[in-house]
């Protein structure tokens, strides 16, 4: 029985340091959203992808990978994102077996009225504690993570 490679100190620290961080910045950013636009982080990063695609349409499946969601998860998501005008569903015209899923003008309005109060979440929870170099390291560091946790870049995260 081979013995396990345990973390050192040093990568100990960083990786319960991390894990913070995963574990307590999805509620800030819940929290700003729910309070300011009554959005999920989900919904609005649903909007969001939405927002930059050509026409601000895309297939289901190709939302779902770019949200990093299962069809089910997102199906759910975006029937609450219909019910409130923000999003419709069609046939795909190049594949009729295929839904598309686009963001409407109210849909857009709310990703355009939305999106001061998110960028301005981030950039005091995760850009302003950091230097120039700070950011550099973290871009690196999140390609390198990226690399073997998003190896086919379905996210699209390092676009």
């Amino acid at each position: 029985m081979t013995e396990t490679p345990w973390l050192t100190s040093d990568q100990l620290r960083a990786w319960k340091k991390f894990v913070a961080v995963v574990e307590i910045l999805p509620g800030v950013l819940d929290g700003q959203l729910q309070r300011d636009a009554q959005l999920t982080h989900f919904e609005y990063f649903t909007l969001a992808m939405l927002s930059e695609a050509p026409e601000r349409t895309l297939r289901m499946t190709s939302l779902a990978s770019a949200t990093n969601s299962t069809l089910p998860r997102l199906s759910h998501v975006v029937s609450r994102l219909e019910k409130r005008g923000y999003v419709e569903r069609t046939p795909c015209q190049e594949d009729r077996r295929a839904t598309n899923a686009t963001l409407t003008p109210a849909g857009w309005d709310k990703v355009v009225h939305t999106a001061p109060g998110h960028v301005a979440t981030v950039r005091e929870h995760v850009i302003e504690p950091l230097d120039e170099r700070d950011v550099a390291d973290l871009d690196r560091v999140m390609t390198a993570l990226l690399g073997t946790l998003d190896p086919q870049n379905r996210f699209r995260a390092t676009d």
